[in-house]
């Protein structure tokens, strides 16, 4: 494929969606060919499926049926829009992938990466994306940013969920990054905002670079 497939993921509250429109923002202005998309979600199919997970009222999901849609999901993400894009060559910005499933089901859940890992696997058709942005924030400044900006009672399904639960998804995402820093780099997600760009930019600059000269 000839198009670049970048993605950024962290904890909620780790303001990595803010990043994500900077980085829209960014590559507008330098003239590049891109697209910007999200998960769950990111097509039709897809966001019928997202409004199924993050329904507060489906409090009796089970875990493998969380698994299993997010992939569904994701599968017809991957296969309807991502792949084609990059076939066209363009540049791919999604707000979470794989890494997100790996940590908030792996790890958060206790489902375990490699049942996680199979089933994406599948989904995907074996995509990994050519870098991620972990934007890293500790459960704490997380929780306290979405209470800040929604309130209790605007928070989603996975949102809601207990401290313990996204202190192990943190650890999840910690995990992922100590396994795959060739692919992930980590940015400190509790400096303010500009900063936070400046770090994601200067790598993306050196990756844009590298990616033109293929």
């Amino acid at each position: 494929m000839k198009g670049l497939f970048i993605t950024l993921e962290g904890p909620d509250g780790s303001g990595k969606t803010t990043q994500v429109a900077k980085v829209a923002d960014y590559l507008s202005k330098k003239n590049i060919n891109f697209i910007q998309t999200r998960e769950p979600g990111g097509t039709r199919i897809s966001d019928k499926i997202r409004s199924l997970i993050l329904d507060p009222e489906h409090k009796e999901m089970h875990d493998l049926t969380e698994v299993l849609l997010y992939a569904a999901s994701r599968a017809q993400h991957v296969h309807e829009k991502i792949i084609p894009a990059l076939e066209a060559g363009k540049v791919v910005i999604c707000d979470r992938f794989v890494d997100a499933s790996l940590a908030y089901q792996g790890f958060g859940l206790g489902v375990g990466e490699e049942p996680v890992m199979q089933v994406n696997n599948i989904a995907t058709g074996g995509l990994v994306p050519d870098r991620s942005y972990f934007v890293d924030v500790s459960p704490q400044v997380g929780r306290e940013r979405m209470k800040a900006r929604y309130g209790t009672a605007s928070l989603d399904r996975i949102e809601q969920k207990d401290f313990t639960y996204h202190e192990r998804v943190r650890e999840g995402f910690e995990h992922i990054f100590s396994k795959q820093s060739d692919r992930i780099v980590r940015v400190n997600g509790e400096q303010d905002h500009e900063t936070v760009f400046k770090e994601i930019a200067k790598d993306l600059d050196q990756l844009l670079a590298n990616h033109k000269e293929k």
